[in-house]
């Protein structure tokens, strides 16, 4: 291919490459351009309907119903509004657009989008203007009908209201007269709004029918929670004063401290609260006033729990001081007694000095529970606390004298046991002599040929420690301490003299069993004879356990296995 060609193409490359870029503009352009016409047509639109038809409908049915110089008045300002709307704002809208139109032909795209805008903005704001007083129209026009629903409502609760006033008229004693002024203004009311209506007073409707709202609104509170409130104030709290009364003065006559329920200052504030509740019920004002009848029914009717709560404080009351001062005698005679005795305790113990500490602290404790007891109980003698109060210092004391109980059990089990730790030992002392001479004279019944040299170390060391223990019961005072240790030393060396005796006897009996079983066979074997020599030699010098090996081992070359059979023949 030629270079020629190769320029051909090149061309022609960049005359399909323009082509496709001015398509491609001109499609966009062609969007845009149609995007902003749209915008146009939808501006336009809106202007014409800022205007529209029943804004003129709805003013020229209130100038039918104008009667009044407040109705000619408001309708000439409405009138003057819509004027202005129509001949000042409207205008402006449409001067805007043509601007818009002119920028749109001249495809001033970039001051059209703003003028676009503004527009918008403009025809929004004139049409809130044109909105706003349709509706202030519409609320002269709409009125009647609107009234006429929300009278016929009224009328049907204030049928069912005087309804149920005149079925139950016993139950509305205290506010019968008000409420039938209240009735008589509603039908005032009701016959006012249909005059009011008859002359399109539409100015004054909406007064009359919110007056008639809230009196019935009034009403129906008062039909539903006047016999409530009345039975409440008049019946329910004045019976139940007069009864927690009766029940508060015959509890103070049986010795009972009732001040802190402050309740004679109470009766009075509830009574000076029902008589307002029926000041105000008079005016049929219930505000707050079934609450509070409520409440001062709540607090009476808790009374009778702060009653029981006495009464029940009281048997208990009764019931501590009956069991602590017996305690506390006997903690006083227990607490005499030891501390009488522990002169001759110290003489013949070693007594820990926090024992004598809590004997001591015992009789101060004791001291102070006993103060406080007839300190309680002359508060109860004067009757100038109340039972709860009283129940519950007692039980205080009752705890603090249990803790010192505690304390006194265990110093009176620690002292104790210094007598039983000493009888003990005592008697251990006699077990363990019985014992040691056992050992004694059973290696002397067994004439060995010789007594093995650990038995009288052994024997020795035994002794020593039973004369240690002696020794140690015969001191004043005795450490029991000291003396336990003694006690367990001498034990032990003794039961390892009496092994020892066992042991060494037992191997011998073996020992010498074996020899006579081996003697069977010494005239025909050798070895035999070899071993029950060695056996022999070694008894003699009280080596039995050697023995027994060398006679087992002879016989074994004879007998295999003849160690068990001998056991067996031992046991």
């Amino acid at each position: 291919m030629s270079r020629t060609t190769f320029i051909l193409i090149g061309i022609l490359y960049y005359l399909a490459t323009i082509v496709t870029i001015i398509v491609v503009l001109r499609l966009i352009n062609k969007n845009e351009e149609k995007k902003y016409k749209n915008e146009i047509t939808t501006l336009e639109r809106d202007k014409n309907l800022i205007v529209g038809a029943s804004i003129l409908s709805e003013l020229n049915k209130v100038g039918a119903l104008i009667n009044n110089d407040v109705m000619q008045k408001k309708y000439d300002n409405w009138c003057s509004r819509l004027k202005e709307i129509k001949e000042v704002e409207v205008p402006k809208i449409t001067d805007a657009l043509i601007e818009i139109e002119e920028a749109f032909e001249s495809k001033d795209y970039k001051n059209l989008k703003t003028k676009i805008a503004s527009l918008e903005l403009e025809i929004a704001y004139v049409k809130t203007k044109s909105n706003f007083l349709l509706d202030e129209i519409r609320e002269i026009t709409l009125s009647e009908e609107k009234n006429r629903e929300t009278i016929t409502k009224l009328k049907a609760d204030y049928r069912s209201i005087l309804s149920k006033f005149n079925n139950n008229k016993n139950e509305y004693e205290e506010v019968e007269k008000p409420l039938e002024l209240q009735f008589e203004n509603v039908d005032k009311l009701f016959s006012a709004f249909e005059k009011t209506m008859e002359n399109n007073e539409y100015t004054e409707v909406g007064k009359i029918v919110k007056a008639i709202t809230d009196t019935i609104g009034n009403l129906k509170i008062v039909i539903e929670e006047a016999p409530s409130i009345i039975i409440m104030g008049s019946k329910l709290i004045p019976n139940k004063i007069a009864e927690i009364t009766k029940i508060s003065e015959r509890m103070i006559k049986e010795g009972y401290n009732l001040e802190y329920l402050n309740i004679e200052y109470n009766i009075t504030e509830a009574n000076k609260k029902i008589n307002d509740i029926f000041d105000r019920l008079k005016v049929l004002n219930l505000e707050d006033s079934v609450f509070e009848l409520k409440t001062i029914l709540d607090y009476f009717d808790s009374l009778y729990h702060n009653f029981d709560k006495e009464k029940v404080s009281k048997r208990v009351y009764e019931d501590y001081s009956r069991t602590i001062l017996v305690k506390i005698t006997k903690l006083e005679k227990i607490s005499n007694e030891l501390n009488k005795k522990i002169d001759d305790l110290k003489y013949s113990y070693d007594i820990a000095p926090e024992d004598l500490h809590v004997l001591e602290q015992v009789i101060t404790e004791t001291n102070t529970i006993k103060d406080d007891y007839y300190r309680v109980i002359e508060m109860q003698r004067r009757t100038s606390v109340a039972y709860s109060r009283l129940a519950k210092e007692m039980e205080i004391i009752n705890n603090n004298l249990l803790k010192t109980e505690e304390e006194l059990d265990q110093t009176l089990r620690n002292l104790s046991s210094l007598k039983e730790d000493e009888k003990r030992a005592r008697e251990q002392l006699e077990e363990i002599k019985k014992i040691l001479n056992q050992a004694k004279n059973t290696m002397k019944s067994y004439k060995l040929p010789v007594t093995p040299k650990n038995f009288y170390v052994e024997l020795g060391e035994a002794s020593s420690a039973i004369n240690d223990m002696i020794t140690e019961l015969d001191k004043r005072p005795i450490s029991i301490k000291v003396l336990n240790t003694r006690v367990d030393t001498a034990r032990d060396l003794t039961f390892k003299v009496y092994n020892t005796t066992k042991e060494a006897i037992k191997t011998a009996k073996m020992a010498e069993m074996a020899i006579v079983y081996g003697n069977r066979y010494r005239a025909v074997y050798k070895d035999v004879e070899l071993g029950l020599i060695k056996a022999e030699t070694a008894f003699s010098k009280g080596n039995f356990k050697t023995s027994l090996e060398s006679a087992i081992n002879a016989i074994n070359i004879v007998e295999p296995g003849i160690h068990k059979r001998l056991i067996e023949e031992y046991k």
